[in-house]
């Protein structure tokens, strides 16, 4: 018999509900993807970096030119410079590159603080290598860290603190002194941070992001994940990449060689010219933030849900209090098959299920998917 390292895992939400969006021919706002094209442009470049050759493996840590222009944009951003050299990777999306970040750091009795609702990919990998999960709950409408409770959790078994800003699912932001009070945590132990920082530049209501590179405590003991997919509108390219002290990342890339190797060529090529064009990534918050503004007054104007604020992400949670007694899950399969409109419940990103009747929807879509989803929803 197969002894399985995660018994008690099953397919993916978004693989359930996406599968059944299909099914009933729902509106799908469940997945996080766009339904809008990827620039032309970018498209080009990546049909003629083919057609000059780069078409073969990649150096490991990725193509040098991406890992220069990558670092020269971290120093404008947040006034700390990486070295493309030593201190930058490229990785098949974030998601593999956070796995390869545990896998390379965590041990059996480790301890990793999180904070729920979080991301599913972080505790399935968690697991997997070994390590327990501590759990910091989130409630809504605000979502924000107790970090008096965060200092209570941790001990002198914990390897790693897990940080999520923007936030997916709730959309929440880590304001300043949310990340000095990490740093004073931290300060003195061997804790590793792991910043998931893949929505930095969809951020709203002119806030600004608080990148973990901007402060001196983090910068020395944290992997920052950022992600071309959600920054290009191109998720299916799995394209990202990791940032992380030389000491860091020189475990981090024993693992990362033996998982990918390289990671598409003549993609990283494509982006290493795009992104001189600052205005495709320092005006997506604006971009995005319309569309968050749309979303929300035709929900507001048309329907019977609760709107809970999101600042950054492409994600809006809806409370549906005082519609249903359902717990969320079930509600989210009705709206399915009732309404035709697909999205996430909330409980899903709870290891306890935990149920507050809040679901999240993706409005990273054109408007018209956005009003005839929402023309479905005015019927309930």
């Amino acid at each position: 018999m197969i002894q399985s390292k995660l018994p008690n895992v099953k397919e993916s939400i978004f693989s359930i509900m996406t599968n059944m969006s299909n099914e009933h021919n729902a509106i799908n706002l469940s997945q996080g993807f766009p339904d809008f094209k990827v620039s032309p442009n970018l498209i080009k470049l990546v049909n003629q970096k083919m057609k000059d050759g780069h078409n073969q493996y990649a150096p490991m840590p990725g193509v040098l030119e991406l890992r220069q222009k990558i670092s020269e944009k971290h120093e404008k951003l947040y006034a700390h410079t990486y070295n493309p050299d030593t201190e930058i990777t490229i990785t098949a999306g974030a998601t593999q590159g956070l796995f390869t970040a545990f896998t390379a750091f965590l041990k059996e009795d480790d301890e990793v603080v999180l904070f729920e609702p979080a991301y599913d990919q972080y505790v399935p990998a968690i697991r997997a290598n070994g390590a327990t999960p501590v759990y910091v709950t989130l409630k809504a409408p605000e979502y924000q860290i107790d970090w008096e409770e965060v200092k209570k959790v941790v001990n002198a078994r914990t390897k790693m603190i897990i940080i999520n800003s923007p936030h997916n699912p709730t959309g929440k932001l880590i304001p300043e002194e949310g990340m000095m009070a990490l740093s004073k945590i931290v300060s003195g132990s061997k804790i590793i941070v792991v910043s998931d920082e893949v929505y930095e530049h969809i951020i709203f209501d002119e806030v600004e992001h608080q990148s973990a590179a901007k402060f001196p405590e983090l910068i020395e003991r944290t992997l920052i994940f950022a992600s071309f997919g959600k920054t290009f509108h191109a998720t299916g390219w799995k394209i990202g990449y990791v940032l992380a002290p030389e000491n860091l990342m020189k475990e981090f890339r024993k693992i990362h060689q033996f998982v990918v190797y390289a990671v598409n060529t003549p993609i990283q090529y494509a982006i290493s010219d795009f992104i001189d064009n600052e205005n495709e990534y320092l005006e997506l918050g604006e971009f995005y933030q319309k569309k968050r503004d749309y979303f929300v007054d035709l929900i507001t104007e048309n329907t019977k849900f609760k709107i809970i604020p999101t600042f950054g992400t492409y994600f809006q949670l809806l409370s549906y209090e005082g519609l249903s007694d359902m717990k969320d899950k079930e509600f989210a399969e009705w709206l399915i098959t009732e309404h035709g409109v697909a999205a996430i419940p909330v409980s899903e990103f709870y290891h306890d299920k935990f149920n507050e009747k809040v679901l999240r929807f993706c409005f990273a879509k054109s408007n018209a998917t956005l009003e005839n989803a929402v023309k479905r929803l005015k019927k309930i």
